[in-house]
């Protein structure tokens, strides 16, 4: 089973970038856009989008369930929202949303990428615990799916 590392996607939005950021950065909504993202809240008296603003968040893929609380570390509106996940095992995840304008609309990308991979053990047992043959191929796919839904939302705005 391949360790997944990078990845991105993206997508045209016939929106403005700031309007696209703004339902990107808004992670109270992650669960109406993400495959694997059930809810998220923000934390520690956090109530937006601010670099060092964290967030609880509740995920699942197939049965297996799980939380972390990531850390915003680029809210520019308009432009970019990142936020980085650090595994109890010891890895870094820092996913990202670019935004470019693109004509009267914007491109969105989704890209995550692994900072710092955890234990080859836990890797394995992770692996095995989500029951998949392609863990990259698994969130490119999410990726997919949440930017159709992003663009969904944003163009019938």
């Amino acid at each position: 089973m391949p360790y997944a590392t990078r990845g991105d996607v993206d997508v045209t939005i016939d929106a403005p970038p700031e309007a696209v950021y703004a339902l990107v950065s808004d992670v109270t909504r992650m669960g109406e856009w993400s495959p694997e993202t059930v809810r998220c809240e923000w934390a520690d008296g956090a109530t937006g989008p601010a670099v060092g603003a964290r967030f609880k968040a509740q995920n699942r893929h197939g049965r297996m369930r799980w939380s972390n609380k990531p850390e915003v570390t680029a809210a520019e509106p308009g432009r970019e929202f990142a936020f980085s996940r650090k595994a109890p095992a010891g890895g870094e995840v820092v996913w990202r949303y670019s935004l470019l304008p693109e004509g009267a609309g914007t491109k969105l990308t989704e890209s995550f990428e692994v900072i710092k991979r955890p234990p080859a053990a836990v890797n394995w047992l992770v692996l095995r615990m989500l029951r998949t043959k392609d863990r990259n191929a698994d969130l490119i796919d999410g990726m997919r799916t949440t930017l159709d839904r992003i663009k969904t939302a944003a163009e019938a705005s």
